[in-house]
């Protein structure tokens, strides 16, 4: 698994990386065993990176990676937190105090004196662009509470103002064959300023996967069922923010583009995390068998035979969705 380096950390993180809201809530029903079992798998496939939140299953993926952590002392895995969401996304609520507090109950959950790395997470416009902000983030630094910070973004511009800043390590923004506007500046800033990029929601919530059809359904306490038009946040976190059915044809037309014995998501993966300026792509999973797919992708990084997969990544997303997705975010 090819490692790289996580901004100014000095730390490196595996090029594909997990995401583990899948393990807290908002997926469908995962165990703690089948989560405990997620977790080893990707570690025994080499991932180095397990991407979290305060608020998935309301701390329940920060403790089962807190007790996968315990068992497996040493591993060297760079577990990326979030904090914000906790409370309303007003910037009157981006506090030291709240800062403080949602980091201690972080480093319990996950069972360490310092963080890795705290992101926050997807916070108002106004709270980025704020001296303040940076400012509490350096204390905790400085008091040994976190060892690093990023922001977790819903637009370039959001993207583009955290990267300016002198000290955040990392952005994690949704960049896919879906969301192709990161291309334009955001990762061309990152990569010239040491700042890391994690690609979130690579496979635009199971869209790219190539498995879902037009008879497809998901559980009640889906994201993918309840927040297709941004009712519970927002829109462009439940697949990418593109209609379901012009989705689906665009998979297809992807798909019918690659090479024999690529699947889709495997060369998705190797696509993103093949732009300069990704640190990490960071797919979740439900069950091993997804895991070990995830962290195989990594062996087409750089591979030359997608060259015909990134002319079609250009060309679906002119003909079939720029329109509508590249003015949003």
């Amino acid at each position: 698994m090819q490692q790289r380096t996580l901004g100014r950390t000095g730390r490196s993180v595996s090029v594909v990386g997990l995401g583990t809201w899948q393990l807290g809530a908002d997926w469908g029903d995962v165990t703690e065993e089948e989560a405990l079992d997620v977790l080893g798998a990707s570690a025994d496939a080499g991932v180095t990176l397990f991407d979290t939140a305060d608020v998935y299953g309301d701390g329940r993926s920060e403790s089962i990676i807190g007790r996968f952590l315990s068992l497996r002392p040493g591993s060297g895995i760079t577990v990326a937190t979030k904090m914000g969401r906790r409370m309303a996304q007003e910037p009157e609520n981006y506090t030291p105090e709240n800062f403080r507090a949602w980091t201690d109950r972080s480093r319990r959950n996950l069972g360490v004196d310092t963080l890795d790395l705290v992101q926050l997470h997807c916070p108002p416009s106004a709270v980025i662009d704020d001296d303040a902000t940076y400012d509490a983030l350096d204390a905790l630094v400085a008091d040994g509470a976190i060892a690093a910070y990023g922001v977790s973004v819903e637009t370039a511009d959001q993207a583009l103002s955290a990267i300016s800043r002198p000290h955040v390590t990392n952005v994690q923004i949704i960049f896919n064959p879906f969301r192709l506007k990161p291309l334009d500046e955001v990762l061309p800033a990152a990569d010239a300023a040491g700042v890391a990029i994690f690609a979130r929601v690579p496979l635009a919530s199971g869209l790219l996967s190539g498995k879902y059809s037009e008879n497809t359904t998901f559980a009640e306490n889906d994201h993918r069922s309840y927040n297709r038009h941004g009712e519970a946040f927002d829109r462009g976190e439940t697949f990418s923010g593109v209609d379901y059915e012009t989705g689906l044809a665009a998979a297809r037309e992807l798909e019918a583009a690659l090479p024999a014995g690529v699947s889709l998501p495997a060369a998705t993966l190797a696509w993103i995390a093949s732009q300069p300026g990704v640190a990490s792509v960071i797919p979740g999973a439900r069950n091993t068998r997804q895991a070990e797919a995830n962290a195989a992708a990594a062996a087409l990084v750089g591979d030359g035979a997608l060259a015909g997969f990134d002319d079609a990544v250009h060309r679906v997303y002119d003909e079939k969705l720029r329109a509508s997705i590249h003015p949003q975010w």
